[in-house]
């Protein structure tokens, strides 16, 4: 593989903004004739807690510190995946929109400086529905902003978030993901595609189940010729204890245990195979590839 250059919770809202502008397109890779990119949203504000509550604190610190995390505040990117083959224009995720976080939402302009428009992507394909992911689907007078694209997600995934019982059952801190999930989901209804793990959506596109992070979370295996990667969404969802202890539990995902599960498989294939991944809330831009350590697994992003 060519490199060619390179909260959640109610009160997330509530933390500090970062006050650091967003880069836009990020770092592209030839996938033989077809390129992937990232593309920016921008960046998340989230109280440490969010992912660190049930993490043992005295094993915690040493590894923030050596990642000069902050156990207080975290400002992660979102970094949406796009997928040109030539035919097709795949846009993985759709960004926040206008009405989660001021950090974020800022997909129009990435696309602008990557010289695309809505209507040039022909194909949105949802890794998993939390707000980051899914509520850029409408703009702000709550019209589809791709509207000539086909929208394509995993059926466990939909069915989830479509059942009446799940904003009851989420717990009050995620109830508004549910409502807002909906929603969306309400207005391509009539004609979204839906499938299964395994299944090869587009040509050079199949599902992998990733699981936990959300119940139906899916992650896309891109092959083109001899060259492959991995979109993997909130799968591995940061770069630091996701990686140097895979198999903690995150408060972050909504299965933690299946979560870390899944986490090991991810490791363990991309790792033996040397695929290149895309990760939503990796750092520079995305897009990189694992590396194995005495202490874990270590992300070594692509050259910007």
């Amino acid at each position: 593989m060519r490199q060619s250059r390179r909260s959640f919770l109610q009160t997330a809202a509530a933390v500090p903004l970062a006050g650091i502008a967003p880069r836009l397109a990020r770092a592209d890779v030839s996938l033989g004739a077809a390129t992937l990119t990232t593309i920016s949203d921008g960046s998340l504000t989230l109280p440490g807690s969010f992912i660190f509550d049930p993490m043992p604190k005295d094993e915690l610190a040493p590894i923030l510190t050596d990642y000069g995390i902050s156990d207080e505040r975290l400002t992660p990117e979102c970094n949406l995946a796009l997928y040109r083959d030539g035919t097709n224009t795949v846009l993985f995720d759709v960004g926040s929109g206008p009405d989660f976080m001021p950090t974020a939402g800022t997909i129009l302009d990435s696309l602008d400086a990557a010289g695309l428009t809505p209507e040039d992507i022909t194909h949105v394909v949802f890794t998993h529905a939390h707000p980051d992911h899914i509520w850029g689907l409408l703009d702000e007078f709550d019209e589809p902003l791709f509207y000539d694209a086909t929208y394509m997600m995993g059926r466990t995934e939909w069915d989830y978030w479509w059942d009446p019982e799940t904003v009851k059952t989420i717990g009050d801190a995620r109830a508004a993901f549910a409502v807002g999930a909906k929603r969306r989901m309400e207005v391509i209804e009539d004609s979204v595609q839906l499938f299964d793990d395994g299944e090869e959506i587009l040509p050079g596109i199949a599902a992998v189940s990733t699981p936990g992070h959300t119940p139906g979370h899916m992650s896309f295996e891109l092959r083109n010729g001899s060259d492959s990667a991995l979109v993997i969404g909130d799968a591995i969802g940061n770069h630091h204890v996701a990686f140097r202890k895979p198999e903690w539990i995150s408060g972050s995902d909504q299965d933690g245990a299946m979560a870390a599960a899944t986490r090991k498989v991810l490791f363990d294939r991309i790792t033996s195979e040397q695929m290149q991944i895309v990760g939503f809330h990796l750092p520079q831009g995305g897009m990189g590839r694992v590396d194995k350590d005495e202490e874990g697994y270590v992300f070594v992003p692509g050259d910007l």
